[in-house]
C-alpha cells in the first residue's frame, strides 16, 4: 500500500471509529433516559392485587398452625402485623383511611418515610411480614413459604429503587410495631406461675387425655385494644355449682350428657366444622399421634379473606377488613379469658366422669381451659358483628376454610347465623354447658357493637346503613 492509499485508509478508520462512538454515546443517552424515563412514569398501581395480602396472611396462619400456638396467642399474632400494615396505607391514603393512633392503646405515630420512592402497598406486604415473622417460631419455614410472594413481586416489574425505599420504610414502620407490641405485658407473663389445682368438684381441673396445664391463666393482664379493660364486658355469673338433682346446675350438666348421646349427623357435622382445636391428642394404645388445626381466631380471618375476595375488595380495603377483625377477635379473647380464670368452672366431661359415667368422652377433645363462658362463643359473635358492619347483614357466602383440615364445606346466609353455629356447636361437642354459649354470645355481640361504635377505619364505609344484632 502506497503513502497516499493508506493516509485515504486510515482517514476513513479513523471516520468509522468517530461514528461508532458517537453512535455508542447516542445509545448509552437513550437507554439512560429510557431508563429515568420507567423509572419516573412507573405505575405504582400495579401492586394492588390484594391476593398478595391475602397470601402472606395464609403464610401466617400456616405457620400458626404449624407453632401450634394457643387460640389467645394466635389472635396476638395476627394483631400487630396487621396493624402494621393498615398504619402504612392509612398513611398513604388518608383521604379514605383513619390512623388507630388515638383509637387503640399506647400505639404511637408510625414513623415518616425518608423516601418519595416507597410504594405504600409494598411498603405495607413488607411490613406485614417483618412484624408476623418476629412473632413465630418457624422462622426458616415462614421465609421458605413469603418466596412465592418474593416471586410475584418480581413478576410485577418494580424498579429496584423502589422495592429499596418500600423494603427499609417497612422496617422502619416493623421495628416501631414490634417495640409497641413489647409492651403488652405478653413476655412478662411467660414467667408467671402456672395455675394451682383446687380440689373442690367446682373448679377447674386439667382434663383427658392429656391432662394439660392450663392455657394463659394471666392473658387478661394483657394489654387490650379498642375495650377499656379485659372487666369491661363481664357476663352475669355462672349458674351456682350444685349437683342435686333438678337443680338448675344439675340441668345443665345432664343437658349435656344426654345431647351428646343423641347427636344427628348434621350436629356431628356442625361440632367438628367449629371445633378449631390446634392440638388433638390421638392415643392408640402405648402409641400417641396428634392433629394440627386452625384456632377459632383463625377461622375467621379465613371467613375474612372469603368476604373480601367475593366483595372484590381492593388491596387497601383488604388490610381495612383484616385489621377490623384482628382488633376486635384480640380483645375479645382477652375479656372471654379474664371471665374463665376468674371464674374458674369446671368442664362438663370432669364431673361426668366423675359422677355419672366414667367412660364417657365428648365428641370433640376438651380444651385445656376453664368452661364459663365458651370462647368460640365469644370471638364469633365478635367478629360476625365487625364483619356485618363492613359487609352487611346478609351476605351469603360459603365457608371453605376448613376444607383443607379434611371438613366440608359450609354454605350460611350472614356472618351472624355463622357465629350462632359456632356457639352451639360447643354443646354438641359435649364441652360446653348452655349457660356458657348464651352468656359467650352476648359478650361477644356486646364486644362487637362497643368496637364498631369506637373503631373508625374506612371513611366512606361499604355499607352507611348497618343493622345491629
Amino acid at each position: 500500500m502506497n503513502s497516499k492509499n493508506g493516509s485515504y485508509f486510515w482517514a476513513i478508520l479513523m471516520i468509522t471509529k468517530s461514528r461508532f462512538f458517537l453512535v455508542l454515546v447516542f445509545l448509552g443517552v437513550f437507554l439512560s433516559l429510557n431508563s429515568c424515563q420507567y423509572f419516573k412514569s412507573f405505575d405504582h398501581s400495579v401492586v394492588n392485587d390484594p391476593e398478595l395480602f391475602h397470601s402472606s396472611m395464609k403464610t401466617l396462619t400456616d405457620t400458626i398452625v404449624y407453632d401450634i400456638f394457643s387460640p389467645p396467642v394466635a389472635s396476638r399474632v395476627y394483631l400487630y402485623p396487621t396493624i402494621a400494615a393498615y398504619e402504612i396505607i392509612a398513611h398513604f391514603y388518608p383521604e379514605s383511611y383513619y390512623s388507630l393512633v388515638g383509637q387503640i392503646n399506647e400505639l404511637e405515630t408510625i414513623p415518616l418515610p425518608q423516601s418519595d420512592q416507597v410504594n405504600p402497598n409494598l411498603a405495607a406486604l413488607y411490613a406485614f411480614n417483618h412484624v408476623g415473622k418476629s412473632l413465630i417460631f418457624s422462622e426458616d419455614r415462614y421465609e421458605n413459604q413469603l418466596n412465592q410472594v418474593k416471586k410475584a413481586i418480581k413478576k410485577l416489574r418494580v424498579p429496584s429503587r423502589i422495592i429499596k425505599a418500600s423494603r427499609e420504610y417497612a422496617q422502619d414502620v416493623a421495628n416501631h410495631i414490634i417495640d409497641w407490641a413489647d409492651d403488652d405485658l405478653y413476655n412478662q407473663t411467660r414467667t408467671w406461675p402456672k395455675y394451682t389445682i383446687l380440689e373442690p368438684d367446682q373448679y377447674w381441673k386439667p382434663t383427658p387425655p392429656d391432662y394439660m396445664d392450663g392455657i394463659e391463666p394471666h392473658w387478661k393482664d394483657i394489654r387490650t385494644m379498642v375495650i377499656d379493660s379485659a372487666k369491661q364486658f363481664d357476663p352475669k355469673p355462672p349458674i351456682e355449682f350444685d349437683l342435686a338433682e333438678g337443680s338448675p346446675f344439675q340441668q345443665q350438666l345432664w343437658e349435656v350428657y344426654q345431647v351428646s348421646k343423641e347427636l344427628d349427623q348434621e350436629q356431628v357435622e356442625i361440632a367438628k366444622f367449629w371445633d378449631c382445636n390446634p392440638y388433638v391428642t390421638h392415643h392408640r394404645g402405648h402409641a400417641m399421634f396428634a392433629t394440627k388445626k386452625i384456632t377459632p381466631g383463625g377461622h375467621w380471618i379465613g371467613i375474612t379473606a372469603i368476604a373480601t375476595r367475593q366483595s372484590n375488595s381492593s388491596f387497601e380495603d383488604t388490610i381495612n377488613a383484616y385489621a377490623n377483625v384482628a382488633i376486635v377477635l384480640f380483645d375479645a379473647f382477652i375479656s372471654c379469658w379474664e371471665e374463665k380464670w376468674d371464674t374458674l368452672v369446671v368442664r362438663p366431661e370432669t364431673l361426668i366422669n366423675a359422677h355419672y359415667d366414667v367412660q364417657w368422652t365428648p365428641l370433640l377433645q376438651t380444651p385445656p381451659f376453664p368452661e364459663y363462658t365458651s370462647g368460640h362463643s365469644v370471638i364469633s359473635s365478635a367478629a360476625a358483628v365487625k364483619l356485618t358492619d363492613l359487609y352487611g347483614d346478609n351476605f351469603s357466602y360459603l365457608d371453605t376454610v376448613e376444607v383443607e383440615y379434611g371438613l366440608p364445606a359450609r354454605k350460611f346466609n350472614s356472618f351472624l347465623e355463622a357465629s350462632q353455629e359456632a356457639a352451639i356447636s360447643r354443646l354438641y361437642g359435649g364441652i360446653h354447658y348452655m349457660m356458657a354459649i348464651e352468656e359467650g354470645v352476648t359478650q361477644g355481640l356486646e364486644i362487637g357493637n362497643f368496637v364498631v361504635d369506637r373503631l373508625q377505619t374506612k371513611k366512606v364505609p361499604l355499607y352507611a346503613q348497618v343493622k345491629k344484632p
